[in-house]
């Protein structure tokens, strides 16, 4: 889908991803300790199957990778992902994979 856009919404405290103009799902954050807390990850019902979970978690790693910011998965779907692309591991603190059963 080419017309969407993820949005920090700081006051909210979440990601959202716009798909059209119009809101489609968000991850929710929280910061602890200077890295961010993933605990939520959710689409709209009418915006299922069009691989929006996946390119909402996607921009959201390439963002915190950018800012170097480290991530704490709490969000199932989050770590799943994590755990489907090793590439993101080395967000997620060494000493924390452990909890989110990642590997070390």
């Amino acid at each position: 889908m080419s017309d969407q856009a993820v949005r920090d919404n700081a006051e909210a405290r979440r990601f959202e991803i716009w798909v059209g103009g119009e809101p489609a799902g968000y991850a929710k954050y929280q910061w602890m300790d200077g890295d961010l807390a993933i605990t939520h990850t959710e689409i709209d019902d009418r915006f299922e199957g069009q691989g929006l979970g996946s390119a909402l978690a996607r921009s959201v790693l390439d963002s915190l990778r950018e800012s170097g910011t480290k991530v704490l998965p709490y969000c199932p779907f989050l770590r799943s992902y994590i755990d489907r692309h090793p590439e993101y591991l080395d967000l997620v603190p060494a000493d924390r994979r452990e909890r989110f059963r990642l590997p070390a």
